[in-house]
């Protein structure tokens, strides 16, 4: 297992596994006894680093959601797991009664709702403190400034560990960053969004709002990153939910464009070379790049993921990382 310690405060960084596990449909669409089994492989192999939310997954079975959280709170005691975890969550994109689809009515931002969820969390897995939680999806409702007021006192009680902002425009992560800085409070740390190898168009397809797609990793967000290496970006559905190696899984439309066809050669010469598979030389690329990145991945079963944790052992030569990154460019 690779690993990347995240945040600068050294009281309250953590040096986490750099392949996150994804735990969304755990107690839900993916059984408990799978659920363990797979967390379980995981930590036997050195993962130490969970994600879930507090809407994980109303829209299985018409929730509001919780059962992710309820399955791994349960997980955890049982197994007298601690603070060697670290466990993430979200706040923010939970609606306010049972759903089957996602809406723009959510709960939202306000100090009220993150301190009340946040509880509702803590009670959920079984713990006195949140080691990273994030804002879900941005809420243009609620001032920034609020938000980040009441996300940098939960932090700087130590009822939080580090914060982070998923699914946010580029300049909301910095002006909320300047916001906090002003404030003398902690501020955002961790960013999770969508990336992968191909490049993903932003005009259309993901979460939607009117000026394109939310949460898609573009140039600006990896410019920015460059020029915040204290940033980690936590890379969420980084293998196209099984499109990469499956050919049932057709490609998303944000993957529509010539440079996909370009970056599908380059990814095909260099699993060739290596005899590893595509989603494996994927993850290779995101954790060995020049930006902290941990690429966070589901699993519905024990050998998918063994799949992936394997990735964790492919180190790919500069030439390929080379001819993966400039494949498209042109």
């Amino acid at each position: 297992m690779r690993y990347l310690t995240i945040g600068n405060d050294p009281a309250r960084q953590r040096r986490v596994s750099q392949i996150a596990l994804g735990a969304m449909l755990m107690g839900t669409s993916t059984d408990e006894a799978t659920s363990y089994a797979i967390l379980d492989r995981y930590v036997e192999a050195g993962g130490t680093f969970v994600d879930t939310a507090n809407n994980y997954a109303f829209w299985v079975n018409g929730t509001q959601g919780g059962e992710s959280e309820q399955l791994l709170g349960r997980w955890l005691r049982s197994r007298g797991i601690g603070d060697e975890l670290t466990i993430a969550t979200k706040v923010g994109g939970r609606p306010p009664r049972p759903a089957k689809a996602l809406s723009e009515h959510l709960e939202g931002l306000s100090a009220q709702v993150i301190k009340e969820s946040l509880a509702r969390s803590l009670e959920n897995l079984g713990r006195d403190h949140v080691d990273v939680y994030y804002a879900h999806v941005p809420d243009p409702a609620v001032p920034l400034e609020e938000q980040v007021e009441t996300f940098g006192q939960l932090a700087a009680d130590r009822t939080v560990g580090l914060l982070g902002l998923s699914n946010y425009w580029s300049w909301q992560i910095e002006r909320a960053r300047t916001l906090a800085a002003a404030a003398g409070l902690p501020g955002c740390e961790v960013l999770q969004h969508h990336h992968t190898y191909f490049r993903a168009r932003t005009d259309q397809g993901g979460l939607r709002s009117r000026d394109g797609s939310i949460g898609v990793t573009d140039g600006q967000l990896l410019s920015y990153l460059r020029e915040e290496p204290s940033l980690t970006l936590v890379a969420y559905t980084p293998l196209l939910s099984g499109a990469y190696v499956r050919a049932d899984k057709p490609l998303d439309e944000l993957y529509d464009h010539a440079g996909t066809r370009a970056r599908k050669i380059a990814l095909d010469d260099v699993v060739q070379q290596t005899g590893a598979t595509a989603n494996q030389v994927v993850l290779s690329w995101l954790m060995g790049g020049d930006i902290p990145i941990i690429p966070l991945v589901g699993a519905s079963s024990v050998a998918q993921l063994d799949e992936t944790l394997a990735a964790a052992d492919l180190e790919l030569t500069p030439e390929q990382c080379n001819h993966l990154d400039a494949a498209g460019q042109n």
